[in-house]
This record gives C-alpha cells, sequence and structure tokens, in this order.
C-alpha cells in the first residue's frame, strides 16, 4: 500500500484528497493542513517555502512516498523549493490544471489557438502569474481573476441556505463580469483554488444566467488524474475504495474536523494537533 501525503495550508485540499480518494483508492494517504500558519497569501516567498518545506519533511517523516502539494499558493510560489528539499516524487496542482485546459481547448470548436482561459484563484496566487506562465507556455492565452470573497464564503457555509446561497450567487456575478470585461471570448474556467469546487454547481448556474457557457476545469480532479497515472493501481475513472487515512493540522482541530467534513463529503476521523513550530 502506497503512502501519498497531502498538503495544504488548511482545508481545500481536502478537495483534492477527495478525488485521491476516488482515483486511488489503495493508498493510505496522510493529511496536513497547516491551519497555525495560513493564510499563505499573506506572507513573503521565503516564508511560505519556509512553511511548506517544513511541512513536506513532515509527511515524509510520517512514511509519504509520493507528496501532493494541494494548495495553490504553495505550489505558485514553493514549488521549486519543495523539490530541492525532497527526495520523493511531488506533485503540485498548477501544471495539471494547466494540462487539462490544454486538452479541453484541443477538443473545443476554437481550437487551441482560439481558446481564451479564465482563471478564477485567491489574490495571492494571481500575483505570482503561475498559471498564465504555465498556460502561456502550453500556447493558451489566459486571464487571471482575484476572487478573494469566495475562500471566506465557502468556510462559513454559504452554500446551499436560500440567502445565503443568493449572497454567494451574486459575489459570483459580479467576479465573473468584471473578469469577462478582461477575457470577453474566454471559452475555458479554470478553478484555480482547491475551495471554489465545492462552488462549482453555483458557477455553472451564474454562466447560464449570463448566457457565457464555459468548460470548466477542476485543478483538484486534475491533480488527481496526474497521481493516478503515477500510482500503481491508479484509474482513470472514480471507483469505490476504503484508503487508510490520517489527518493532522496544527491549530483549530475542531474547525478542521467540522468544515473538513464539508470538504471532504464524508464524516472526518479524529484529526491529530501537532507543532512544526513558526
Amino acid at each position: 500500500m502506497k503512502t501519498i501525503g497531502v498538503f495544504d495550508s488548511g482545508f481545500g485540499g481536502l478537495t483534492v484528497l477527495r478525488e485521491l480518494l476516488a482515483l486511488v483508492p489503495d493508498a493510505r494517504y496522510v493529511y496536513l493542513g497547516d491551519t497555525a500558519r495560513l493564510p499563505y497569501g499573506s506572507k513573503s516567498r521565503e516564508t511560505i517555502a519556509r512553511y511548506a518545506v517544513s511541512s513536506a519533511r513532515f509527511l515524509a517523516e510520517q512514511g509519504a512516498e509520493l507528496l501532493v502539494i494541494a494548495c495553490n499558493t504553495a505550489t505558485a510560489l514553493a514549488l521549486d523549493e519543495i523539490r530541492a528539499a525532497m527526495s520523493i516524487p511531488i506533485v503540485g496542482v498548477v501544471e495539471p490544471g494547466a494540462q487539462a485546459c490544454l486538452a479541453a481547448a484541443s477538443k473545443s470548436a476554437a481550437g487551441v489557438a482560439g481558446s481564451h482561459v479564465l482563471v478564477l484563484a485567491t489574490a495571492a496566487t494571481t500575483r505570482s502569474g503561475a498559471y498564465s506562465r504555465t498556460l502561456n507556455a502550453l500556447g493558451l492565452r489566459a486571464t487571471e481573476k482575484a476572487c478573494p470573497l469566495l475562500v471566506p464564503l465557502v468556510e462559513e457555509g454559504w452554500l446551499d441556505q436560500k440567502v445565503h446561497t443568493a449572497v454567494t450567487l451574486e459575489v459570483l456575478r459580479i467576479y465573473l463580469l468584471e473578469a469577462l470585461e478582461q477575457a470577453p471570448d474566454a471559452n475555458v474556467l479554470l478553478l484555480g483554488c482547491t475551495h471554489y469546487p465545492l462552488l462549482q454547481p453555483l458557477l455553472e448556474t451564474t454562466l447560464k444566467n449570463l448566457h457565457h457557457p464555459m468548460h470548466i476545469i477542476d485543478s483538484a480532479e486534475a491533480t488527481a488524474r496526474e497521481v493516478a497515472g503515477l500510482v500503481p493501481g491508479g484509474r482513470s475513472q472514480a471507483i469505490a475504495g476504503s484508503a487508510d487515512r490520517v489527518f493532522y493540522a496544527t491549530d483549530s482541530i475542531e474547525k478542521f474536523q467540522r468544515l473538513g467534513s464539508a470538504f471532504l463529503r464524508e464524516p472526518l476521523p479524529p484529526v491529530k494537533l501537532i507543532d512544526l513550530g513558526g
């Protein structure tokens, strides 16, 4: 049973783990949410790299043979440092998401040359320009849109109650209208934050109401598919499984337990509290 470490600054990476559990069900998973030191986006590149490397080393000490950086900020700003510090394979979320956009564009009527990818992400990820650089290198035009209100809306659970959903839909509408002013011909929408898969049904509704259909790419799903291709027994299609899993957090384990169940869409076992320092 291969051990896969999954790292995020918080709970969002659980959407990546959810996809991994479906595609690589026979692995052992160790998940770490560095909740004591979030948000990463307000830190310097050097600090983010230090935090991410210490978290990666912890997961390797727990037996991880492959590490998934299920955090867009850490992938965008510290992937090279993590790879330099570790001797195990590392998979981030940016490259798989970009490759999935390329595959979608190749199949579209516009083709690769005529496709334009709209990336919704956090402010820190958009500032890094990581998605634009990666997409441009694949021959795709890209526009990145920072959506700072979406993470707190997801974490507050404003997704399914009528009044709360109306607020979230209006925020999405405003962000998409602003983005489409910059990229009116966008035909691929990339979810560049691991919180955003929980918003996909509302995004689809909003795009329909705006009469602007787009192919939506979930970078969490794309990352899981890349990992499945690297691991013996990985599958291209989801199946039922009962993978062994252990969860660690560096702070707020009660909140992690509560929110994590919503992100993973199943109850979490008891989360273990660890101290990785400052």
